[in-house]
């Protein structure tokens, strides 16, 4: 369908239905009516203004495609989402043609139908808008705007007080498959339900138990809950983040992951102590460098690791291995009940590093996945439990990774591998530490992996404003202000705790409360009984509870929305002075800072994070000369900011222009941008990195999301390996969001994709500089195939498009897994 086709159809739709019910069809409904008719007008006005937008970016976006055959950026998801909104506006337009005569039609249910589609068309031209500011302040038409003020400063005041519950209440990911819909469904009740009783009970069982009775009114209220959703993910610190992201690691939920995951034989937690030990060079074995255990702001500690293995293999049950393992409780982690066949050790080995913003998760969230890909591989995974900010920020996390990486080096026969092949792999954050840890790995000269697997990888930590990035605006799992939270946190600007209340049981929760009730109750029926015998007493009631102590007022307990706002983890805390960010101490054995200072002296405080020297060599602007044609192109699309008028009142300048005002929040929030060095430096944002650097990378294969915010890091990364011939392939998959590997465990369909549709993209060599030929980017292939080349696996190729998978489910999975 060409744009002339997408925005007629819903032009159409609207005026027959407008002349329909404003003709008194429904008189009997005649609100409910004139609600439609007024917001089919509305859809009209945005489908009018849209139309010229579209065709402007459909003519210039395929200018910052990675290439011909790999057609993703910003610009087009942008472009995709507002399409999506416009065929569901057609698809409802249809429906109310059809029925609108039916005695058993709802014309108020449907009326808040297309209210909430026209909501979300409002708010998607506000974003089509900041794009052609975009097109027109970024140089040669690079994805990002390198400046953390301007533009991407204007965006975050936009994002901070633009209306976004439209897109959390009856729009909820329309953007995505329809399979998926469901599931995020389910974590948008879920977290409302979870933040409306999050401090209220401090007892796991009291949230549990309060959320599951408090969710019933948010399924049945799309509206109540997009608002809450809304209130919520603008106010919360990074500690409810970790609380609710971390309800997958509870006993309850990963026992029943575990029992319908794969059953593999070898499941280990391991804890390997903090001890330097040598390892050879690369260059030359017989030298060796020393390996010191991870130290930064925490001091040394064990790294825990999970073992996980299908087969039993040579090593995997030594005393040695054994001794390191750590109890977790519940089902025991080793079959060894019977006499269970040990097979030779693999030749290869997976490293896996797990995501979850660098704040929350373990391994134990991205189990039912590994055991697939172990099972399919025929291989051993280790994957890395890391410390986790914001207590342990950068380069915490960096350092335990890579000190895992080298003790699986020296210690391969612990873990049933023969040592020839290792590939690092990892989801989000996961996959920002696979490249760093490889890039730190380059740096001591030690043996770097055969190759490396990025799903949806964060490769710029900075607040630089992008296309997809715009995304944020709208995404149910990777909000702005969540996403800032969490970065904000890797980079030490976080609080690391929280104000500890005490925890009390259920029962003693039970008992308090209903004391409280009954207080209340007496209390207030002595109060009305003494207001009928002195009259006085009710105009001096005021004063009575001003005068009150402070402990008269505890039997109001906020909701975790309402005591949000006032919480002094509301927004992350910004310092009074700039010059304090440098002097934040880091700990001076942190081999990291040592390696991005080694060209200065060593000081007495803290190393520093950020080279004071900026590299010659760094290309983050792909484009040294704008081409005419190009630019040409762009400024028929791309638009100036609005000029202020003189004398305004207004402290900044319209965004937009005049005749358009976005829908604005009813609780608006004010979020400042974190500036710190810390995100500036190569081993925390890679896409920064100097060419020096990635030219020491092994072979890396990208797996990005369409509609993932995230998008444009992929994208630009991929480019800068390309432009500087480093062997890199980019796969794009449509119609699912960011973090799709994590949302496995709740359903079994999900869990077997990402070990089924990676075949196709198998079959690229890990060779080249340019991946192969992708007709479509909905034939999307996962992690399982892109390791097999690495690894030296052979596989037969079998392309499912997943698009058939979502619309056919069982039948299409089965063709996808290949089996019968």
């Amino acid at each position: 369908m060409d744009t002339k086709e997408m925005f007629d159809g819903p032009v159409q739709r609207v005026q027959e239905n407008a002349t329909f019910f404003s003709g008194g069809a429904k008189g009997s409904q005649g609100d409910a009516a004139r609600r439609l008719v007024d917001v089919m007008k509305l859809i009209q006005e945005h489908a009018r203004s849209l139309e010229p937008v579209i065709s402007g970016f459909a003519s210039v976006y395929h200018h910052f495609d990675f290439d011909p055959h790999i057609p993703a950026n910003g610009y087009r998801s942008l472009v995709k989402v507002v399409r999506c909104c416009l065929l569901h506006i057609i698809q409802k337009g249809r429906y109310i043609t059809a029925n609108r005569r039916s005695i058993f039609f709802r014309v108020a249910h449907n009326a808040g139908e297309m209210e909430a589609y026209c909501n979300a068309l409002c708010q998607l031209r506000a974003l089509l808008y900041l794009a052609q500011r975009m097109l027109h302040d970024n140089s040669h038409g690079n994805l990002f705007f390198q400046d953390e003020s301007g533009l991407s400063e204007s965006f975050v005041r936009e994002y901070s007080s633009m209306h976004k519950g439209c897109f959390y209440g009856r729009c909820l990911g329309f953007q995505f498959t329809p399979a998926i819909r469901p599931c995020l469904q389910t974590i948008a009740i879920g977290l409302v339900a979870f933040g409306e009783n999050y401090r209220r009970h401090q007892s796991g069982i009291g949230v549990a138990a309060s959320s599951f009775f408090t969710s019933g009114k948010y399924a049945i209220d799309p509206e109540l809950r997009g608002a809450e959703f809304e209130r919520i993910t603008q106010n919360l610190d990074v500690h409810f983040w970790k609380s609710f992201w971390n309800i997958t690691e509870t006993e309850v939920l990963s026992s029943l992951a575990s029992m319908t995951s794969t059953q593999v034989k070898v499941n280990r937690a391991l804890s390997v102590p903090p001890v330097p030990f040598d390892l050879p060079l690369a260059a030359n074995h017989r030298a060796s460098v020393t390996i010191a255990p991870p130290s930064a702001h925490i001091g040394p500690a064990p790294v825990q690791m999970r073992l996980i293995s299908y087969d039993l293999r040579e090593g995997q049950d030594s005393e040695t291995l054994l001794s390191l393992c750590r109890s977790e409780g519940g089902a025991i982690s080793l079959s060894l009940g019977l006499k269970t066949k040990r097979l030779p050790s693999s030749p290869c080995l997976l490293i896996h590093f797990h995501g979850g913003g660098f704040v929350a998760q373990t391994s134990k969230s991205h189990e039912p996945y590994l055991k697939s890909w172990s099972q399919d591989l025929g291989v051993p995974i280790l994957s890395v439990d890391y410390s986790l900010a914001p207590e342990a920020p950068f380069p915490r996390a960096l350092e335990e990774c890579f000190y895992a990486y080298c003790w699986a080096l020296r210690n391969h026969h612990l873990l049933g591998w023969t040592g020839e092949k290792v590939c690092l792999a990892g989801d989000s954050a996961g996959g920002n530490l696979s490249v760093t840890t490889s890039m730190r790995a380059a740096a001591f000269g030690v043996r770097m992996p055969d190759g490396i697997v990025a799903a949806y990888p964060a490769t710029l930590l900075t607040a630089y404003a992008s296309p997809s990035r715009l995304l944020t605006l709208m995404d149910p799992l990777l909000p702005l202000s969540v996403l800032s939270r969490g970065l904000s946190a890797y980079a030490g600007n976080e609080p690391q705790t929280e104000t500890q209340v005490e925890k009390v049981s259920t029962l003693s929760l039970v008992r308090r409360d209903t004391a409280l009730m009954l207080r209340d109750f007496r209390q207030g029926a002595s109060n009305w009984i003494h207001s009928l015998l002195d009259s006085n007493r009710a105009s001096a009631s005021p004063s009575t509870a001003a005068e009150a102590p402070p402990g008269a007022t505890d039997t109001v307990r906020k909701s975790i929305s309402e005591a949000s706002i006032s919480s002094p983890h509301a927004d992350p805390p910004v310092p009074s002075e700039p010059s304090e960010f440098p002097s934040r101490k880091l700990s001076v054995k942190s081999q990291t800072c040592q390696d991005l200072g080694s060209q200065h002296n060593a000081t007495s405080h803290s190393a520093p994070l950020l080279s004071e020297r900026t590299p010659e060599d760094v290309n983050f602007f792909l484009a040294k000369d704008a081409d005419p044609f190009m630019s040409s192109n762009l400024s028929s699309v791309a638009i100036p900011p609005p000029g202020g008028e003189e004398g305004s009142e207004h402290e900044h300048p319209r965004e937009f222009p005049l005749g358009f005002e976005p829908l604005r929040s009813v609780q608006q929030t004010e979020m400042r941008l974190q500036s710190s060095p810390v995100v500036k430096d190569p081993f925390c944002s890679p896409l920064l990195a100097p060419d020096s650097m990635l030219k020491g990378l092994p072979p890396v294969h990208i797996v990005a999301c369409a509609l993932d915010p995230m998008l444009d890091d992929s994208v630009m990364f991929a480019k800068r390996l390309r432009n500087i011939d480093q062997p890199v392939t980019l796969c794009v998959v449509d119609d699912l969001p960011h973090g799709f590997l994590s949302l496995s465990q709740l359903s079994r369909e999900t869990r077997e994709l990402p070990t089924s549709a990676w075949r196709e993209f198998a079959l690229s060599s890990p060779s080249l500089t340019h991946p192969q030929s992708h007709a479509s980017t909905a034939s999307w292939n996962g992690p399982i195939g892109v390791c097999r080349p690495l690894l030296g696996k052979q596989v037969l190729s079998s392309s499912a498009p997943l698009r058939e998978w979502s619309l056919q489910p069982g039948k299409e999975l089965k063709l996808l897994m290949g089996r019968t």
